[in-house]
């Protein structure tokens, strides 16, 4: 049986942000756990406006190119990481803007949550994320890696230096995440 694909999605588009290298990290970490089938899906390049289809996700009636296209990309995987900082409690309005895009391409698939930010490390947005990821019927975990003090990891090359805690929480929800992602396979085939 072939590999779960695993899709670690970059949040943040935002100039000058901190949620590439650590997506770039989350990423050579699963890859580095032979689990998955691993892609890197960075919002920023995906591009998507904000929602602009005229029919409800719910019906797949997609008429615009970059829908279709997000659709396939989300559609192929099997369980993802949202890599995502936290603005303002929460998490940013581009994720909740390629989540609202599509309703069915969801369905059955865990989702595990790399967070970071200040004192919380995040957590206030992954909170809120839970609660959406939930509704679009994904199976979030309670597994996660939370990143205090973001700016703390990231060296001067851009490179993250992760700490044996960031390793080992990564460790243990990427294995979560394959096993949940085997045992929703026949929801999903379905």
């Amino acid at each position: 049986m072939s590999k779960p694909v695993l899709h670690v999605v970059v949040a943040s588009t935002r100039p000058g942000r901190a949620g590439l290298p650590i997506g770039e990290w989350a990423r050579d970490r699963a890859v580095a756990s032979g689990l998955f089938d691993v892609e890197l899906v960075d919002l920023a390049e995906v591009g998507l406006p904000l929602l602009d289809e005229p029919h409800h996700p719910r019906l797949k009636q997609y008429e615009h190119a970059h829908t279709k296209e997000w659709s396939a990309t989300v559609d192929r995987a099997d369980a993802f990481v949202f890599v995502t900082p936290e603005y303002n409690h929460s998490f940013p309005a581009s994720l909740k803007n390629a989540l609202d895009y599509l309703h069915h391409e969801w369905h059955h698939k865990p989702v595990g949550f790399v967070s970071y930010g200040g004192v919380s490390g995040g957590t206030r947005a992954v909170n809120g994320l839970r609660q959406v990821c939930s509704t679009l019927r994904m199976f979030p975990l309670l597994e996660a890696v939370n990143i205090p003090f973001h700016t703390e990891v990231i060296g001067e090359d851009g490179a993250v230096k992760a700490s044996e805690v960031m390793d080992s929480a990564a460790g243990v929800m990427l294995a979560e995440l394959a096993r949940m992602a085997e045992a929703l396979r026949p929801l999903r085939a379905a």
